[in-house]
């Protein structure tokens, strides 16, 4: 498979996306980019991309990217998240997850991202995320 350049295996594994392998991402110096090429596993019966697959992983990007901005908290936690979806995306098409803006706070973190399928934009992501700090949590 031909990644996209500065794309390697996702860093971070969980139970919820083992099943969405394989996930790539890049750091940048502004955030964490998730990339996928959508196939069965990551669609609905009629060959398009599930939202909850694009949602989670939405919310992923954005987490990561904002905790990258903090030196010493023990993770986030989604308050909220919102999306909208600009238009379907398909199996074999590759998808990258960006997150676009990030404001770091004390205690909470906003973020906005989109998702886009082969370079078009397919969905439009927002999120606020509670910091977990490190000496209490």
């Amino acid at each position: 498979m031909d990644l996209p350049a500065g794309f390697a295996p996702h860093f971070r594994k969980s139970p919820l996306t083992d099943p969405w392998e394989p996930l790539f991402s890049k750091r940048t110096d502004a955030a964490v980019v998730i990339g996928l090429t959508a196939d069965e596993q990551h669609c609905n019966s009629r060959g398009f991309v599930h939202g909850g697959l694009i949602s989670a992983l939405a919310d992923n990007a954005m987490g990561l990217s904002c905790a990258a901005r903090h030196d010493n908290v023990s993770g986030l936690v989604t308050i909220s998240l919102h999306l909208d979806f600009v238009r379907a995306a398909k199996i074999g098409q590759w998808l990258e997850f960006e997150t676009t803006f990030i404001k770091p706070g004390k205690s909470v973190d906003a973020a906005q991202g989109r998702v886009t399928a082969d370079g078009e934009v397919c969905a439009l992501a927002g999120a606020t995320f509670r910091v977990l700090d490190a000496a209490t949590a």
